[in-house]
Order: structure tokens, then C-alpha cells, then sequence
């Protein structure tokens, strides 16, 4: 009896102290650092993800002292580049060969990484000498099978320390909005939502958006608090305000379509700000403008736009299979408001039945939904939930005006998927309605409610460990990415050289050469075989010579009705096929006549004379 309540006391002090709490840290800890080389070492898959590639190489360029310029050339950024440069009478008016300006990335994550990449050392050797990273294989060009590409690998790094911050300010947002108990069940959710992990991966800025979103729910809880129970006078409210236009101006700066996001800041600040609110408004929005205002400045003297091609992203859907971005003299449309509504509806559509509950990773979205009828007492929680929920809003309409093919083509990890930035607020609404639940339920005795948190917990948590349980993932996102074979194949160009591809973005992060989009010619008829042959031989006739012409299953693959004809590659299809039918003939007074031996029909490399 005296060893049972000797047990009852140490219970109680661990549950009374301070050395429970750290009890817990340090087992989190632990479990998240197993947690974290289980999904590195077993679900780590090399970049698939064009967007993710893309700030990459740019990256690497700027680290590089090369400025901000792309290897990734796109026809559209070439028609707005020369479109501006040609008025100036410019005698490389594209800017291909003195660095091609990006203008399609917004520069904050980039910068970044380019700074992760002066600290660490990078190793871009697709052949990499090591068991982890490849192995050797005489079949292959190089000698060596790539696996794990190190540079991806040391973002994925890079990234999940992002994460790991994300979570701790959750775990102190969460603490002070609702108590202990609600925070530490959320960290927990969090480390195991698989969506966040996929993302943490993927090589996209999203963790880094994740981390300003979180700062910026600081801010405005900060603000809201200042509001309500002033105690440090009207400078901190300013302050306050300021730094959230700031951090919303760095958000849209980290992805443009995270620009409309001043529109619930701004309308949260109006609405809670009480005799103060039209100047904190006003600080937010000038704040707001004075961030955006240079790189967008710089934007239109380099483009003649503001957003460069992403400006045109709104207008992807009208013409499939990124037919404008792939347009070297586009037929740039102004379609009504109607169009853009339509395009909107039909795509808020999916997104409200599954992108909706998808936010978070799983059905803990369905209890945040719920929560929204229920009544906190704290009025700091109501108020806060409005700007999430007006963030919904906003971010929804954004991804259905702004999305693409490539949502299609990756449909939940990708850089158009914008409600995922939410998860960590939704994780911890939904768990805060969860304990409103449970304090109202009637148990036979208190500690049958540990039972019922670990119920809840497991069967949230199922996907991530059957995820981790599961066999080990192919590393190598093929097809269509071989970065050995990318790389390979690129440095048979020299660094100056021209190459043109349907996998820009990997030949200029793998193979680190230019590379333009394979071209499409927008003025031509939908069945028409040569289509290709005007933009193709714009480029290597009046802006700078095409030197090899690689393809992979991305093309070699494609659907002749669906992505061949309807999606407006007749002209490049017909190329492949009259290669094939006609014995490797090339149309005459085509320039590139070598092709490398043993890649086809897998993949196709076309060069202007026998480099290996």
C-alpha cells in the first residue's frame, strides 16, 4: 500500500512540475530526429517539381556572383525581354547571351538559398562518389548510377530546419492562444502530417512562406492583444502594424500569390483596430508598398510588366499545357471578366471539395471546420480565427484564379497549392475544439481521457506511419529526371552554349547550361506538322544558335490525342514520329543531325555534331 502511493506521488509531482515538461521536450525531440532520418533515408526522392528546380539554379547563379539570371529560358520571358530591349536597338535583345534577366520567381527564396549555398558545401557532381549518393554502373555515361543528388538533398535539409521552426512557433502561438495541453498535441500533429513533410522535400519555397505566415499570426496576435488590453501605447501598435505589411510585402516577395494576402491583413486591422484603425491600416498598406515597390520597379524596367510571367499565370487555362509560357511571339489575349470569373468558379469548384480538406493533411481539417460554429470565450481566439478563415477565402480564389498544368501534373505538392500555408493554424483550432469536446464529455474515471488523446493522436498520425513503414522509395524521380543522364548530356555543351528541351528547368539545374523551353508557335493552326520550325529557327537564326535538342519520356511519353494534338505539340510529335518512320531522317535544313546512340526511344539528345 505504501509502494502504491509512494508510485501516486511521484505521478503527481511529474504532472505538477517542471520536469515533465522537460521530460516531453526531450522526448520529442528524440522522436522527431528518428522521425526526420526514417522519411530522409526511406522517403527522400530527388527534385520533381519544375518550380523547386527552377529557384535552384537560380540560387546557385546568384551564390555564383552571376546576378539574378536564369538558365531556364522561357519563349514568353524572350518575347518580353526583347520586346523591351528591342525598342533600345540592342544588339542582344533576348539577353541570351549576356544572362537572360528571370522574370519569373519571386527573389526572397532564392536569395536565400543562395545564401545556404555560401554557407555549406555543395557538391553538384550528379555522380558523386559515396554508396548514399550513387553507384557505379559501366552502362551508364560517366560511369557512375546517380541516387540521392546532394544538392537536393541539402535543401530537403535546409528546408526541414524551416519546419522544425515553423512547429516551435506553432507550439508557442498555440500556448498562448489556448493552454499547454492543446499546444503540445498540435506539435505532435504537425510532425506527423505527411503533407508538410512531402513539402519539406520538394526543394519549394512553401516552408519558407510557412515560417513568414507564422510571424506575420505573431504580429497580428500581438497587435489584437495591444488592441484589446492596451499597455504599451500607440507606438507598439504601429510597430506592430508595420511589421506585418512588411511581412506580408516579404510573403508576396517569397511567392506572388501571396500579394493578396494584405487584403484580410488589412481588413483585420480595420475591423479590430478600434480608434486607431485607419492608422494602422495605412502603416501595414505603406509598409506593404514600400517592400514590393523596388523589385517591382525593377520588374517592369527589365520586362515591361510587373510580375513578369507570372503575371500571366491567370491566363495559363485558356490555352493548356503552358502554351503561353512555351510562345516565343504570343498572341497575348484580353479576355473579359467573365472569362477570369469562369476560370474561378470552375476551379474554386475543386478546390472547396478537396483541396479544402486537404489543408492540413488529413480529417483534423473537418474539426477546424466544425469549430467554426463554435463560441471561444476568449475573444483574442475569435478574433484570430476571423483572419483564418479570411485567409481561406483569400487564398482559395487566389489558387483557382492562378492555377495551372501544373497542378495537374502534381496535384497537392506543388507551388500553386497555397491552403497548405494554413495547416498549423488549422492543426490548432482543430485540436482547441478537440479538448472544448472532451472537457464535456462524462468518463468513468480522468485518466480515460489519455486514452482518448491517444486514440485521437494514432488516427490522425496513421498516414505518416504507414508512410514510414512502407518500402523505400525510388530516390530518383524518373521519368522523366535522370540527373546523371541530364547532366551528362548538358555538359557535352559548353557553358555558353544553347540547348532546348521539354525539361528546361532540370537541364539548367542538373546540367547547369541554358536551356529554352521546347517552343510552340501560337500563330500556328492547331494541325498544323511544322508548327515548331517559326520559334525554333527564331531563336537559332536571329537570337543565338541551338546547339542540341534533348527530350524524355515527358514528350517521348505523351498521349498522341490528348497532349500530341489537343494539347498543341503536333509539331513535335510529328518530329519524333517522321524520326522514327523515316529511319532517323531529319527534316531538311534541320541543324541538329548527330543523335547521342542508346538514349532513344527512352530519351532523344540531337546535337549539332558528334560531341562524345
Amino acid at each position: 500500500m505504501q509502494s502504491l502511493n509512494l508510485l501516486q506521488d511521484i505521478i503527481h509531482k511529474l504532472e505538477t512540475s517542471s520536469v515533465l515538461r522537460y521530460v516531453r521536450l526531450l522526448v520529442l525531440i528524440l522522436v522527431t530526429a528518428v522521425i526526420g532520418i526514417r522519411y530522409d533515408v526511406h522517403c527522400f526522392q530527388n527534385m520533381s517539381s519544375p518550380a523547386a528546380m527552377d529557384a535552384a539554379q537560380l540560387a546557385r547563379n546568384i551564390s555564383e556572383g552571376k546576378g539574378y539570371t536564369t538558365q531556364f529560358i522561357r519563349p514568353l520571358s524572350v518575347y518580353l525581354v526583347k520586346k523591351v530591349n528591342g525598342a533600345t536597338g540592342a544588339n542582344d535583345p533576348a539577353r541570351l547571351k549576356s544572362g537572360h534577366p528571370d522574370i519569373s520567381n519571386a527573389p526572397v527564396y532564392p536569395v536565400v538559398l543562395a545564401g545556404f549555398m555560401h554557407v555549406m558545401t555543395f557538391h553538384f557532381d550528379a555522380g558523386l562518389k559515396g554508396d548514399f549518393w550513387s553507384i557505379a554502373d559501366s552502362k551508364i555515361p560517366g560511369g557512375r548510377r546517380g541516387s540521392h543528388y546532394q544538392p537536393d538533398f541539402l535543401i530537403a535539409i535546409f528546408n526541414q530546419i524551416l519546419f522544425v521552426i515553423v512547429v516551435v512557433l506553432a507550439f508557442f502561438w498555440a500556448r498562448r492562444l489556448f493552454d499547454a495541453a492543446v499546444a503540445w498535441l498540435s506539435v505532435v500533429l504537425l510532425f506527423g502530417t505527411v503533407v508538410l513533410w512531402r513539402f519539406s522535400v520538394s526543394g519549394l519555397s512553401t516552408m519558407l512562406l510557412l515560417l513568414i505566415f507564422m510571424g506575420l499570426l505573431w504580429c497580428l496576435t500581438l497587435w489584437e492583444s495591444e488592441v484589446r488590453e492596451p499597455k504599451r501605447g500607440l507606438a507598439v501598435l504601429i510597430l506592430l502594424s508595420t511589421a506585418a505589411g512588411v511581412l506580408t510585402g516579404i510573403g508576396g516577395l517569397t511567392r506572388y500569390a501571396f500579394i493578396p494576402m494584405i487584403i484580410p491583413v488589412a481588413a483585420f486591422l480595420a475591423v479590430f483596430g478600434g480608434q486607431r484603425r485607419l492608422l494602422c491600416c495605412a502603416s501595414a498598406l505603406v509598409a506593404f508598398a514600400v517592400v514590393l515597390a523596388p523589385w517591382v520597379a525593377r520588374n517592369y524596367t527589365v520586362s515591361g510588366t510587373a510580375l513578369g510571367t507570372a503575371g500571366y499565370s491567370v491566363m495559363e487555362s485558356f490555352q493548356p499545357g503552358f502554351h503561353l509560357e512555351r510562345s516565343l511571339q504570343p498572341d497575348l489575349p484580353h479576355y473579359r471578366l467573365m472569362a477570369y470569373l469562369g476560370k474561378m468558379t470552375s476551379n474554386l469548384i475543386t478546390v472547396l471539395q478537396q483541396d479544402l480538406f486537404k489543408m492540413a493533411g488529413g480529417w483534423i481539417s473537418g474539426f477546424f471546420l466544425v469549430g467554426l460554429m463554435v463560441g471561444f470565450r476568449n475573444e483574442g481566439l475569435r478574433r484570430l480565427r476571423y483572419f483564418v478563415v479570411g485567409c481561406i477565402v483569400t487564398l482559395a480564389i487566389t489558387e483557382a484564379l492562378t492555377r495551372t498544368q501544373a497542378t495537374t501534373e502534381t496535384p497537392e505538392v506543388n507551388s500553386e497549392n497555397l491552403l497548405v500555408l494554413l495547416a498549423p493554424a488549422v492543426v490548432i483550432y482543430g485540436v482547441g475544439l478537440f479538448y472544448v469536446l472532451l472537457d464535456g464529455m462524462k468518463l468513468p474515471f480522468y485518466h480515460l481521457r489519455y486514452v482518448a488523446i491517444t486514440v485521437f493522436s494514432l488516427i490522425l498520425l496513421l498516414p505518416m506511419l504507414s508512410v514510414l513503414v512502407s518500402e523505400k522509395s525510388n530516390p530518383v524521380a524518373y521519368p522523366p529526371y535522370r540527373p546523371d543522364i541530364i547532366q551528362y548530356s548538358a555538359h557535352l555543351m559548353a557553358p555558353d552554349e544553347l540547348m532546348m528541351s521539354d525539361v528546361p528547368w532540370a537541364v539548367a539545374w542538373y546540367g547547369d547550361r541554358q536551356c529554352v523551353w521546347l517552343t510552340l508557335n501560337s500563330n500556328a493552326k492547331p494541325d498544323d506538322p511544322l508548327q515548331w520550325q517559326e520559334s525554333f529557327f527564331a531563336i537559332n537564326d536571329t537570337l543565338k544558335p541551338i546547339h542540341a535538342l534533348y527530350l524524355t519520356p515527358r514528350t517521348l511519353d505523351a498521349h498522341f490525342q490528348s497532349e500530341w494534338l489537343h494539347g498543341g505539340q503536333l509539331g513535335w510529335g510529328r518530329f519524333v514520329l517522321d524520326l522514327i518512320t523515316n529511319k532517323g531522317r531529319l527534316p531538311e535544313g534541320f541543324p541538329l543531325t548527330k543523335p547521342y546512340p542508346n538514349l532513344f526511344p527512352e530519351q532523344l539528345l540531337l546535337c549539332d555534331w558528334v560531341r562524345w
